[in-house]
């Protein structure tokens, strides 16, 4: 059974409008692109069907992500402002240690990504050590490379 993603009421907007774009518009585009392709001959050695049946196959690889997200999906209310802890949908602003720089990351789906933050999955190793943390707190996880550690420097939703 698919994970229960957590999504704003706007990534769940968003993710659903473009949803209903690729299933209407979408199909009838990639279907015009790969009739007009067909007219052109021999499908063998015909670039134009071969990258349009490529795209269809991207698509409908997108609309299956797509509808697997919104029906296994839950909308949380974010309020804005400082929080205590972090949760889902917060953005933390953390250090790694031996670092002077601090990062702003979402804790959440990545369908959530914004622009001026990264992301990182609640279910990730730094995910889950973060999920509770408050500021001041030093989590460690385990990576990659061993075990690493981040101060929590603020949290904001």
């Amino acid at each position: 059974m698919p994970q229960l993603q957590q999504l704003s009421q706007d990534a769940h907007d968003r993710l659903a409008a473009e949803f209903l774009d690729l299933t209407t518009r979408g199909r009838i585009d990639i279907a015009r692109k790969i009739e007009t392709a067909r007219e052109l001959g021999d499908l063998s050695e015909n670039g134009d069907y071969h990258a349009a049946k490529e795209e269809q196959g991207k698509m409908e690889g997108r609309i299956l992500h797509l509808e697997s997200i919104l029906e296994n999906s839950e909308i949380v209310e974010l309020t804005a402002g400082r929080v205590d802890v972090v949760a889902p949908g917060t953005v933390v602003a953390i250090v790694f240690e031996g670092d002077d720089q601090s990062e702003r990351m979402l804790v959440g789906s990545i369908e959530e990504k914004r622009d001026d933050v990264g992301v990182v999955s609640p279910g990730s190793p730094l995910g889950e050590a973060l999920l509770g943390a408050a500021v001041g707190d030093t989590v460690s996880f385990e990576a990659p490379g061993g075990t690493q550690a981040v101060k929590v420097v603020a949290i904001e939703r």
